[in-house]
């Protein structure tokens, strides 16, 4: 069966499901999955846990063994197996469906897999484990999931929040489930449980945006100029340093002007994406904004990248930040100001 992170809960207080798997790249909501599946276990009385960590090499047999192997603490064992990469190759997938076909009642086995792909979901594994037990998927949440998960997590702090609180307290999140919960419990601290409004928070958040040095150049792809100068912002602020602003800045517009250049040719630009390794999810966003980039637009931003470059190693005069600030407003925008 499929459940979502939010059901999870009220699933395990109806019973433990003889086999479990986790997967997504939701880092908050993976890690409280496997902690709250592991806190019903052990009050079902499995109390002996056997950690399998799969990597280079790893023989597979070692999960019959365990299942075989009995308990030297305990009547229930759960057993544990850590595959980061989430790919299990043939071997992999055959032992865990040879495991679901004949499942112990005295064992339960937890698949921790983060890596694992959406279309891996069709795999027969997988397929299987959600035949005979539970596959949880832990995505990052939507705007509209993220506030009212928010809005859960208030009540349960025993707060009445007031329209816009969870809206705010999402916005400055920036979906850092793991930030927004401990600012949560932040406020806990600073206010008794009850009605709390949009004036409670103000002053007491800390802006825990999860921004990076990618964020940027997502951000100025999809459009959005108020984001791309928050971001850039709280990157000066941080301290980081000018010079790899400059780089993230120009290793996209160098890849934008290359496939630029293939579709005015009148070629696919999916050589360029595949050369530079495109992650399949940004294809689309890319694509749309190639459609209001042109390539002379591109090579005179790179032009502009290369003063910065001057300006940073004390050959130009100027303010590094404000010029890329410039650059990065013009590549979200698709048009000098």
């Amino acid at each position: 069966m499929q459940v979502r992170f939010n059901q999870l809960s009220s699933h395990l207080k109806s019973g433990l499901a003889p086999v479990y798997l986790i997967c997504g790249d939701e880092p908050y909501q993976f890690d409280e999955s496997a902690r709250i599946i592991r806190e019903a276990a052990r009050r079902k009385g499995f109390d002996e846990r056997e950690l399998l960590d799969v990597e280079a090499g790893f023989d597979w047999r070692s999960l019959a063994a365990a299942a075989a192997s009995m308990s030297l603490f305990s009547a229930r064992k759960l057993i544990e197996v850590r595959a980061p990469g989430g790919k299990l190759g043939k071997e992999g997938g055959a032992a865990i469906r040879d495991y679901c076909e004949r499942p112990c009642a005295d064992n339960l086995l937890l698949v921790l897999a983060p890596g694992l792909e959406r279309k891996d979901l069709q795999t027969q594994w997988v397929k299987r484990i959600d035949a005979v037990g539970a596959v949880v998927q832990v995505w990052p949440l939507k705007e509209q999931e993220l506030e009212h998960w928010l809005g859960q997590r208030l009540q349960a702090a025993r707060f009445q929040p007031a329209s816009g609180v969870a809206a705010l307290l999402a916005e400055r999140s920036e979906g850092n489930l793991l930030a927004a919960v401990q600012e949560i419990e932040k406020l806990r601290l600073l206010h008794e449980p009850g009605p709390l409004t949009l004036d409670d928070l103000l002053g007491n958040l800390a802006d825990s945006a999860r921004f990076d040095l990618f964020a940027l150049t997502d951000a100025a792809l999809n459009g959005d100029r108020g984001r791309v100068q928050r971001i850039l912002s709280v990157l000066h602020g941080e301290g980081t340093a000018d010079v790899l602003v400059l780089w993230v800045l120009a290793r996209e517009l160098r890849m934008l002007a290359e496939a630029a250049g293939a579709i005015a040719r009148g070629a696919s630009p999916s050589g360029i994406f595949a050369e530079h390794r495109v992650p399949r999810p940004r294809l689309p966003v890319l694509e749309k904004a190639l459609r209001r980039l042109s390539p002379a637009l591109l090579h005179a931003l790179l032009d502009q990248c290369a003063e910065v470059d001057r300006c940073i190693k004390g050959y130009a005069s100027g303010d590094s930040w404000q010029r890329l600030a410039i650059i990065a407003d013009t590549l979200t925008a698709g048009r000098r100001a």
